[in-house]
């Protein structure tokens, strides 16, 4: 029997009715961390007492321990109607050939034992390898084909959400950090939302438990041993410390005894009232403790307009969470469980490799495979001594494909990637950048352009100059060149 206090759903596409209350199963890998697996048949009997409350809809990843297995185990039960399984592929940068693609999601796919997978989510560690976009792109055909019903990211920012979109891939969701600690997701990203079609599964939303009235008015802990909370303690701290994070806790626990309900039921529902949100993931300690009972109880309030000031007012005692959503995987100051994470970025093969100047001998190149480097006689980037020259860069994939035609922005997220990576293989970095030129065709994209120019450049600042041309070679809407200078 099903529970009679269903949760809220959403009809997230044609065949995905989902539980607005996704239950997240990264805590599996923490409970298998030291070498223990959780039985198949035992875990799916947690997950089917998850299904039975109406929360039948199941968020993993490849590296959740056994989540997949243990999802797979319930959805061979043929329980009816059928639980969802959403699940990531997270692949090393590297070429992402259709072969590659597809044996990626057929492993998940014999993971769950399944012939579709309902959601695959994909994420990519580092933008500068641009191989991110065919990847989407084979899973695109490889929805087309049946092997999966639906396609979308996770820890995505919005520039390259909106890439991606404007070269045609159809994304469903972006699953991304989103709570009263970590507001991120409310800004641009919400914006791209509401002019497509595309919504937010978000996690994170009870910060690893700490969103509760066990740490209301508590003392900072000093030693924290599962991994959820190391990760959202980082959050606290970069936000403004326990103080801060004391005073959102406060306001959350106000307005819970005022409804008579508990803090992560505030917590939960001032996420899922945001309009991008489908549903909001929260994490299960399978065999230890269930929330279930408590989550229904989001579903019989509404927070009203003095609700939403006093956490608004308590909101202007911390600082915003830097940078965009998902860049707490791939730049300072690194968010996660594990902290920094340099030393697995520095370990990810770049999508060019520098080789020695023919005809210098304190020279390096870079190509980048463009058949237009050997027609023309010219390489992606040089270096000479401690100076670094950037060609001028267009929004072309692999030999010849052009990206995002009719998006001058997307063209410039995509181009500006390509140039940090050129730079990348040679030792450099954004910061050492002294000089940009910009060229667009059509004054309409000057202030589109400007603006993926400076969510890369903005604290930077090098020298810039931009100048509409009458055209440009193909049809490009942008080509940008750049110089950087190597700190002594």
């Amino acid at each position: 029997m099903t529970d009679p206090r269903a949760p809220e759903r959403f009809q997230l596409s044609d065949s995905l009715n989902i539980s607005r209350v996704l239950t997240g199963l990264w805590q599996v890998a923490d409970i298998e961390k030291d070498g223990a697996t959780i039985d198949p048949d035992t875990g799916g009997d947690w997950l089917e007492a998850y299904a039975r409350h109406g929360f039948d809809t199941f968020d993993m990843a490849d590296h959740y321990g056994s989540a997949e297995i243990i999802a797979g185990n319930l959805l061979a039960r043929s329980k009816a109607p059928r639980a969802l399984a959403f699940t990531k592929w997270c692949p090393a940068p590297g070429p992402m050939t259709a072969d590659v693609v597809r044996s990626g999601v057929e492993d998940r796919l014999r993971r769950l034992g399944v012939d579709q997978v309902d959601l695959l989510q994909f994420h990519w560690w580092s933008f500068q390898h641009p191989a991110w976009l065919d990847a989407l792109h084979e899973l695109a055909l490889l929805r087309e084909e049946g092997l999966i019903a639906e396609v979308g990211v996770t820890n995505f920012d919005a520039a390259h959400l909106q890439l991606a979109l404007s070269d045609g891939v159809p994304l469903l969701t972006d699953q991304v950090s989103f709570s009263l600690l970590d507001r991120r997701a409310a800004h641009q990203l919400s914006d791209l939302c509401a002019r497509t079609n595309v919504r937010l599964l978000a996690y994170g939303t009870l910060c690893g438990g700490f969103l509760s009235e066990r740490w209301l008015g508590k003392p900072e802990p000093q030693d924290i041993a599962d991994w959820s909370k190391m990760k959202y303690k980082r959050f606290i701290d970069v936000t403004g410390g326990w103080g801060g994070f004391q005073g959102i806790l406060a306001a959350a626990g106000e307005i819970a005894q005022k409804h008579g309900v508990s803090i992560p039921n505030i917590a939960t529902r001032w996420v899922l009232d945001h309009p991008a949100v489908a549903g909001v993931i929260v994490g299960a300690r399978l065999g230890e403790r269930s929330h279930a009972e408590d989550n229904l109880r989001l579903f019989s309030f509404t927070l009203d307009a003095e609700d939403h000031a006093r956490l608004t007012e308590a909101f202007g005692s911390t600082g915003e969470v830097p940078g965009d959503c998902g860049d707490e995987y791939r730049r300072p100051p690194f968010l996660t469980a594990s902290g920094d994470l340099t030393h697995h970025l520095d370990a990810l093969p770049l999508p060019h490799v520098a080789t020695q100047s023919p005809h210098r001998k304190d020279g390096q190149q870079v190509l980048s495979g463009s058949r237009w480097e050997d027609i023309a006689g010219y390489a992606r980037a040089q270096r000479v001594g401690d100076r670094i020259l950037v060609s001028g860069t267009t929004a072309t994939a692999g030999a010849d494909r052009i990206v995002a035609r009719e998006d001058a922005g997307a063209q410039t997220t995509f181009v500006i990637d390509k140039i940090l990576a050129a730079l990348a293989a040679l030792g450099a970095t954004a910061e050492d950048v002294v000089r940009t030129r910009i060229y667009i065709v059509d004054e309409a994209d000057v202030e589109a352009v400007s603006r993926a120019h400076g969510r890369v450049f903005g604290t930077i600042k090098p020298a810039n100059t931009l100048v509409v041309v009458a055209g440009l070679i193909d049809g490009y809407r942008v080509e940008i060149e750049a110089e950087a200078i190597l700190a002594p």
